[in-house]
């Protein structure tokens, strides 16, 4: 009987190291992976978060500016038209 509980233990023992070497492989693996697409990115020349949120705030800082200036144009448009109506209609 002791045999065979000496077989137990050292299956018992095998199968543990067994996933100690599988969880190693694993993160193995795993860092191999995200270092692999780390570089396939990085060699596409894609935008990381930072920079799209970045350009996506000044391109909204643009707009909004450039609305100013739209209403501001209008609104000089207006001035000059009355201006001009304006003298037209002392000479009338």
């Amino acid at each position: 009987m002791q045999s065979r509980n000496k077989f137990l233990d050292d299956m018992s023992q095998l199968m543990t190291n067994a996933m100690g070497v599988a969880q190693g492989a694993k993160a193995e693996a795993e860092t191999a992976m995200r270092s692999f697409i780390d570089r396939w990115l990085a060699d596409r020349d894609f935008v990381t978060r930072e920079e799209f949120d970045a350009a996506r705030a000044m391109a909204q800082k643009a707009r909004e500016e450039n609305a100013a200036l739209e209403a501001r144009i209008a609104a000089l448009e207006d001035r000059i038209a009355a201006l001009e109506a304006a003298p037209a209609k002392k000479k009338g």
